[in-house]
């Protein structure tokens, strides 16, 4: 990605997808919990992006339980999370859907933290992406597993102006939690 002069701050989206869930018997899709891999990632995502120094000034979160939960679980990770819009919106969106929740984001927000469900997401990532540092883009492509966390680099002076190919990828993770006493472990799934 090449700077240009005057085209606004460097901005972040930072991409989460929720963490394992659950498929409980009876259970509509919008209300399954996490399953315990899911309950071990969560955390693990919360420290990985702590670690990478890509805390939010903002989350908009799915409003599905996984996805709250996933956020509930990445957010107590930190001193102190910042504020989240939970946006029904973000369910099962597309592209287009996702697209038009971030681009209702104030100027004032430089990283972004959508948490929401694939294949939107993914798709998201692709379609943001005009390239990927390293081989992030090709594993993007590849795969975008759960707790999966993508993070697009762009400058603009507002949110609208994050269109497909106006991005770089500048990280793609896939932390994962440790079976045992707390989940300190992480590593990546490709």
């Amino acid at each position: 990605m090449i700077e240009r002069p005057g085209a606004g701050p460097l901005r972040r989206l930072v991409v989460l997808r929720h963490a394992k869930s659950a498929w409980p018997e009876g259970v509509e899709d919008h209300g399954r919990p996490l399953a315990p891999r899911g309950l071990r990632d969560a955390p693990a995502a919360g420290r990985a992006l702590a670690d990478a120094g890509s805390l939010p000034d903002l989350a908009l979160c799915s409003t599905a339980v996984r996805a709250r939960r996933t956020w509930e679980l990445a957010a107590a990770q930190w001193g102190t999370p910042p504020p989240v819009r939970a946006d029904r919106r973000l369910y099962a969106a597309g592209v287009p859907a996702l697209l038009e929740v971030v681009h209702e984001v104030g100027p004032e927000v430089e990283t972004l933290l959508l948490v929401g469900h694939n294949p939107g997401l993914a798709d998201l990532v692709r379609a943001l992406a005009a390239d990927g540092l390293d081989d992030t883009l090709d594993r993007v492509r590849a795969k975008f597993p759960t707790a999966a966390i993508a993070v697009l680099a762009w400058r603009g002076t507002g949110w609208p102006a994050l269109t497909p190919g106006t991005a770089l990828l500048t990280s793609f993770t896939v932390p994962r939690g440790g079976r045992g006493s707390g989940g300190a472990g992480t590593g990546a799934d490709r």
